[in-house]
């Protein structure tokens, strides 16, 4: 009997998973450097003019009169087929001084976003990618904070987290105490308009440190859902969105990232799996306040459909998701294309990607998508920045101690 399941089985101790784990970290590695060669960095895209006026929402001529008008802002290069064009960076100057009325006013906070869904494979760290790439385009200065120690975000970004992150580059020391702001974190990315506090699986030791943090500084008033939200106080006036990616999990720093936000966007595929898994997002989160006994008010909580397939299936799945939902869903959906999917193999999103003749139209409806999402969320902004109070920080408080104990 025993030969019947020669070679079925194939046994493997510690030492054998710490093995595989440096075969795949590395091939890792070897995959990016030849998809990102020769440089292995990822570089910003260029811009022609008429990407320039388009985001400005402006017509030809009175985008050029008023740059014409405007010296000390960069004017462009002119190619040798008369198409003028700009570096991101010049870009983003030009952007944010024709803009300049639909950016954060002075004395405003950041508005803090996070990315949140129960259920892998949703498009989270895309989404929360993207959505970055948009605002910055549209003239926004982000902050994007990986808290998920898979670290998909980070990796978008160019980094490889097991070989160019270190634990001080993450939300941890902030986590275990040794910092009370994510400021040391931050780094510039390679797209003018973003920097980042990156994650690595470091992140994974977040889950055994606040609870013993909550234990030890209990008589402190040390509140472990809280550390995040008051690490970011102090970068708050320096960005116009912080948007936070978070694991597939009600794990300690989803938690963190969820009670830091003024919003909360919910990436949601429609189909059904998704759809029912997805319901327990409101359900997990609605019981964990309850226990902490927080009183919290978001301005909001929307439904983003993403990946979504022309297909019958998925629009009965949408219909669902619609009757469910309602007026929370927002008024944009991310089509699944060829061209996001050929995107995520080179490790990046549709704005990494250049025009080709073949994927033009199918890029340029992924992209309108992305911005569509990105001036949705910009209106959101504002409306938020309209009623805020010069200098209120965002602040969490509890019913009493002894509702939660």
């Amino acid at each position: 009997m025993n030969d019947i399941f020669d070679g079925v089985l194939q046994p493997m101790d510690l030492e054998d998973i710490r093995r595989q784990a440096e075969v795949a970290a590395d091939m890792v590695e070897k995959v990016r450097r030849t998809v990102l060669a020769p440089t292995a960095k990822k570089l910003p895209p260029l811009l022609y003019q008429k990407d320039l006026y388009e985001l400005c929402e402006l017509e030809r001529g009175a985008f050029v009169y008023r740059l014409k008008a405007s010296p000390e802002l960069p004017q462009g290069t002119t190619l040798p087929n008369r198409r003028i064009e700009f570096t991101l960076a010049e870009s983003r100057q030009v952007i944010r001084e024709l803009r300049a009325p639909s950016l954060r006013p002075v004395g405003r906070e950041a508005v803090v976003i996070s990315v949140a869904n129960f259920k892998g494979g949703v498009g989270k760290s895309t989404t929360a990618m993207t959505m970055a790439q948009g605002l910055s385009l549209l003239g926004h200065q982000v902050l994007l904070i990986d808290a998920d120690p898979q670290a998909s975000l980070t990796t978008l970004t160019g980094l490889l987290p097991e070989h160019e992150v270190g634990e001080g580059d993450t939300i941890f020391p902030l986590m275990v105490g040794e910092e009370t702001s994510i400021r040391s974190a931050i780094r510039p990315t390679y797209w003018d308009g973003i920097d980042l506090v990156a994650a690595s699986a470091d992140l994974f030791n977040v889950e055994f440190v606040l609870p013993s943090r909550q234990v030890k500084e209990l008589k402190h008033g040390f509140q472990f859902w809280n550390v995040l939200n008051l690490g970011i106080d102090d970068v708050r006036e320096d960005y116009d969105f912080v948007i936070i990616d978070t694991s597939p999990a009600l794990s300690y720093g989803t938690v963190n990232a969820l009670f830091a936000s003024n919003g909360i966007v919910v990436p949601l595929p429609p189909n059904a799996l998704d759809y029912s898994s997805g319901a327990q997002f409101w359900s997990l989160f609605s019981d964990l306040s309850d226990r902490l006994g927080i009183v919290k008010k978001f301005d909001f909580v929307n439904v983003l459909l993403s990946r979504v397939d022309p297909d019958p299936a998925s629009a009965v799945v949408k219909r669902w998701i619609f009757s469910t939902y309602g007026d929370k869903v927002m008024p944009v959906e991310i089509p699944r294309t060829i061209v996001t999917s050929n995107a995520s193999t080179a490790f990046g999103t549709v704005f990494d990607r250049p025009v080709t003749e073949h994927s033009a139209k199918t890029r340029a409806r992924a992209r309108d998508a992305y911005f569509d999402l990105a001036k949705h969320v910009e209106r959101l902004g504002q409306a938020i920045w309209a009623r805020q109070v010069e200098q209120t920080p965002l602040s969490l408080t509890m019913r009493s101690t002894s509702e939660v104990n």
